[in-house]
């Protein structure tokens, strides 16, 4: 293993992951809390909110993960590990606030949709620099 090893990228991924499985234990303290029994999805509305943020949360990791990959990859991966740092919080921000009541997520949604728009735009930056620098020999 090298030390051009992408080690920042793979923390915060590593870290996302743990954080998205300590979300899914939510919903099953959620479950047992209000006596809502799997598979049902459906309950008391607080238990339906813990439920919808998790599959929203699960819903944009995807995205999250490649936007980080990329941006990290191509751009900066100090950066792109910063902004994936912030995308953690913007989660727990969303499903925090979802969980009490379903405008209180625009906070943590803003602050999501900032970060996918951060990493994708570095990402797509760092993608035409390598275009251009590999296919048409120009340095920028």
């Amino acid at each position: 293993m090298g030390t051009d090893s992408p080690f920042l990228l793979a923390a915060v991924s590593l870290l996302s992951a743990l954080h998205m499985g300590y979300l899914a234990r939510r919903v099953g303290w959620s479950r047992m809390a209000h006596k809502v029994l799997p598979p049902s999805v459906t309950g008391p509305p607080q238990f339906e909110r813990t439920f919808r943020a998790h599959q929203n949360c699960v819903e944009c990791y995807p995205v999250f993960l490649v936007t980080l990959w990329t941006c990290g990859m191509f751009f900066s991966e100090l950066t792109a590990a910063a902004v994936g740092l912030v995308y953690i919080i913007a989660r727990q921000i969303y499903f925090n606030g979802y969980v009490k009541s379903t405008k209180k997520r625009l906070p943590g949604f803003y602050l999501t949709l900032a970060v996918f728009v951060t990493l994708s735009l570095l990402g797509l930056i760092g993608i035409l620099r390598g275009i251009l620098h590999k296919y048409l020999h120009i340095h920028l």
